[in-house]
């Protein structure tokens, strides 16, 4: 893999912590081209080992909750930035806000953002069962 490093997971230092996504609820997420998306309203972590793995935001003032991949999030003056398109993450399968996460569900997420595979997230939650929780809404 140390030929593609583009195709290894990025290594946990980068990856975001609780207080620091939780602080972000509120802010506005926008893509890495500058086009808004929506609102966080907060976070999901891994059931088990309480890591973010995803944001929750709210698509437009009345609009459904989708989730976004938190692992490659980057924030500065109350604004967050994700490397996904806008019509990516606007079509992304809704949720229902403070519901945990099923194995299922989450697996249908990253396949949708492309995540799925041998590696990251996709790997850490293929043992799980279907129905089994993987991710659950973080609190402070």
């Amino acid at each position: 893999m140390a030929d593609h490093p583009e195709t290894e997971p990025a290594p946990d230092a980068d990856r975001p912590e609780v207080p620091e996504v939780l602080a972000w609820a509120g802010h506005k997420l926008d893509e890495m081209h500058g086009a808004s998306i929506g609102r966080i309203d907060g976070a999901y972590v891994d059931a088990d080992g309480g890591k973010p793995e995803w944001l929750l935001v709210r698509m437009g003032r009345f609009g459904h909750h989708t989730l976004v991949p938190a692992r490659h999030a980057v924030a500065g003056a109350a604004r967050v930035w994700v490397p996904f398109a806008r019509d990516v993450i606007r079509r992304a399968p809704r949720v229902k806000a403070g519901t945990p996460l099923p194995q299922e569900q989450e697996a249908a997420l990253l396949a949708h953002y492309g995540i799925s595979g041998p590696l990251g997230r996709s790997a850490e939650i293929a043992d799980r069962g279907a129905d089994a929780v993987t991710a659950r809404p973080a609190t402070s």
